[in-house]
């Protein structure tokens, strides 16, 4: 079968735009919360997970993954849990908790996070360094 001159240049359009395809696909790894209670959560499914890993709850709380066992990871909660319940998803970040120190620091008081919480702004030295 001979191609007429518009097939071949359909031919050719799609061919490129084959190749040139792009998918950003990002994939998270999700858990699910087995249990809550003073301040640990109890989550299933994040089988990757690093200690020291910080994790996010579905409600926004973050949380730092320290108890690693075979069948669930003993989470952290930074703040509050009543906002968690079993069954909740958990995300989590691929980062692990650091905080900034430098002179940006100096005189300020910030969370567990390094968040100012003394209402003087942010940190003003884009150059602090984490530890």
């Amino acid at each position: 079968m001979e191609f007429t001159p518009r097939a071949a240049e359909l031919t050719t359009l799609l061919e490129n735009r084959i190749i040139n395809y792009y998918t950003d696909l990002k994939v998270d790894e999700i858990g699910r919360v087995v249990s809550v209670g003073d301040g640990i959560a109890r989550v299933y499914g994040l089988n990757e997970i690093q200690a020291g890993e910080m994790v996010e709850f579905a409600s926004g709380v973050k949380g730092i993954a320290l108890n690693l066992e075979n069948e669930n990871v003993g989470i952290v909660v930074f703040g509050s849990d009543t906002a968690i319940k079993e069954g909740d998803l958990v995300k989590r970040t691929g980062s692990i908790v650091d905080v900034p120190a430098g002179k940006a620091m100096l005189g300020r008081v910030v969370d567990a996070l390094g968040v100012p919480i003394d209402g003087k702004g942010a940190l003003s030295d884009s150059r602090a360094k984490t530890c």
